[in-house]
């Protein structure tokens, strides 16, 4: 995979990006906000971080979800505009606005095995050639180390190749120093790494769907209405809380007044 400076040209990781389905740009939060985020997302990994085990996400690994009720600090993951640029770049070829898929807090335990390598896309019943559904954006809350637990990849899986055929020579690992964002799209192959360290490994992954497709996780449910309330337009916007276009989504609050021209 390719890695990015911030003082590269936006268009050559948009173009990087969908030529390999995933890039990783370097050092794009600051430790102030990391060490933020870590401390507001603490106990509620302590409390319910559990509650995701499975054979799918594995059973020393912590997840939460309904991150921006957990932490306000993640909105400025969540919205960086370095994110945001790329997001807009790829997904409003196909769609007039898009939204918050999913966002979810991981810690990787030590002793954690690899996570099978999956698509992000595949809860979906459908393909269109050449139309990708999801962007995600994985952020280094430590640094993600090949023996920690790093994202592992398969550049250019994103040709849909079946997951069976791919060799160990294939993929690689989001290795990036804490604060650098992995941005990988719906349709490449991943999975969480090997944990086999003796400390965990914390990241935030968000993804960021088509404005006409069904999120992954229903925030208007998860996020209560007065914490949306408490976060600026454009975070409410990423949350769903707008119409696609003049006839998709509408609702009285809608900040375009679709609603009335409906």
């Amino acid at each position: 995979m390719q890695t990015f400076n911030t003082s590269e040209k936006k268009s050559e990781i948009v173009q990087a990006l969908l030529k390999d389905g995933g890039v990783i740009v370097k050092d794009q939060a600051s430790d102030e906000i990391v060490e933020n985020v870590k401390t507001e997302l603490s106990s509620a990994f302590e409390r319910e971080g559990h509650l995701f085990e499975n054979d799918f996400n594995g059973y020393k690994t912590l997840r939460l979800s309904g991150v921006l009720a957990l932490s306000r600090t993640a909105s400025e993951l969540i919205a960086h505009p370095l994110v945001i640029d790329v997001a807009d770049n790829i997904l409003k070829r196909h769609c007039e606005c898009y939204r918050i898929g999913s966002s979810t807090a991981i810690k990787i335990q030590p002793g954690e095995a690899e996570q099978v390598l999956h698509r992000d896309d595949d809860f979906y019943p459908i393909r269109i050639p050449d139309v990708e559904f999801q962007i995600a954006a994985m952020w280094a809350l430590d640094d993600f180390t090949l023996y920690n637990g790093a994202t592992r990849v398969v550049p250019g899986s994103q040709d849909l190749r079946d997951s069976s055929n791919v060799k160990a020579s294939d993929i690689t690992q989001a290795v990036m120093a804490k604060g650098s964002v992995f941005l990988y799209l719906g349709s490449t192959l991943h999975g969480g790494g090997a944990n086999k360290t003796r400390a965990p490994r914390s990241g935030l992954i968000t993804t960021y769907s088509l404005g006409w497709l069904r999120q992954e996780e229903n925030q208007y449910l998860t996020i209560p209405r007065e914490t949306v309330n408490s976060y600026p337009e454009k975070i409410r916007r990423l949350m769903g809380y707008q119409s696609h276009g003049d006839y998709l989504g509408v609702y009285p609050d809608d900040p375009d007044g679709n609603w009335f021209e409906s």
